[in-house]
């Protein structure tokens, strides 16, 4: 991104920065036009995941320390018609919502001027919003561990190898990322073959076979007081309409950290979640551990015949 307030041309759509120098990170902080940056120099590899499905936005209008960012997941009043959005059921059912959509450079330029990050997606696209194309685990520190803190983070490196070894045993294909948070997901492609409440269930069952070989240290119980410092393998994200952080998202802390893709050998070297930020990213879209991550999508159904079939004495 240019300095002053017009940007190139970004998706055949020229788009307008302003205040292009605001701190949004605090004092010295990443600015409007580093984050803008990092958005289309990643846009190669990003909008692989974003295209084609519904995603919600947190806005920081003021910037991360002024506390007052909020959720945007529909189509707001003055969005540029060139920004696309579809109509997709409600998770209640009971009518329809017009979601945000980003399928092109031009619209997360057009984000970044608003202040837009971090990005969440669903786990399904718009023309089949009840089928999903991925399952994703969610696996944080266990409550009370410090989040940047070696041992905290090797529990969760160990748990990602677990998900990583059941997907195997199922036929399914694990991918890691660095969450830019506290955390790392594991990320599973998969068929549109299935409903998105059978993914959740099929995932919940997944997390219980992973809980279950390490009680001590994993669960999968929901309510924080019944953890009992073990880390919570979750599952949630797979329901209708849920969302999980998208990959090349910058989360809103300090220092601008950066949800990244990694190779499983990677996962072995970093000391923690936010091992890239904005400013530190360089060209790390390029190598994108997960090029075939499409090509590499298996199929549920089978997945869940071989996760009922009893367990060889």
């Amino acid at each position: 991104m240019s300095g002053g307030r017009r940007s190139p041309r970004a998706g055949g759509s020229v788009v307008e920065l302003h205040h292009p120098d605001k701190e949004l990170f605090g004092k010295g902080g990443v600015t409007k036009r580093e984050l803008a940056d990092h958005y289309l120099h990643a846009a190669p590899v990003m909008l692989r995941h974003l295209r084609g499905r519904p995603i919600a936005v947190q806005r920081w209008p003021h910037g991360i320390e002024d506390g007052g960012g909020f959720f945007v997941k529909n189509r707001q009043p003055g969005t540029p018609d060139w920004v696309h959005s579809a109509r997709v059921p409600r998770e209640s059912g009971d009518d329809d919502a017009d979601v945000l959509m980003c399928d092109d450079s031009a619209t997360l330029a057009w984000l970044a001027d608003q202040d837009a990050f971090p990005l969440h997606m669903w786990l399904s696209r718009v023309d089949r919003p009840r089928r999903p194309d991925r399952i994703v685990f969610d696996l944080d520190p266990p409550e009370g561990s410090a989040p940047d803190g070696s041992a905290a983070f090797d529990a969760v490196r160990a748990a990602a190898r677990d998900i990583r070894a059941e997907l195997d045993d199922l036929g399914l294909i694990g991918y890691p990322m660095t969450t830019g948070s506290r955390g790392v997901h594991v990320v599973c492609p998969i068929r549109r073959e299935v409903d998105a409440d059978d993914a959740k269930d099929f995932a919940r069952a997944v997390a219980e076979r992973v809980a279950a070989r390490r009680s001590d240290e994993l669960t999968v119980e929901q309510r924080k007081d019944r953890r009992r410092g073990r880390l919570f393998v979750d599952y949630l994200r797979n329901g209708y309409a849920q969302l999980a952080v998208a990959p090349y998202a910058v989360r809103a802390a300090p220092g601008a950290p950066v949800a990244t893709p990694i190779s499983w050998e990677e996962l072995g070297t970093i000391s923690g979640s936010r091992a890239w930020t904005v400013r530190t990213f360089g060209r790390r879209a390029s190598a994108d551990p997960w090029k075939d991550f499409a090509r590499r999508s298996r199929s549920p159904r089978a997945a869940m015949k071989r996760l009922e079939e009893p367990a060889e004495e």
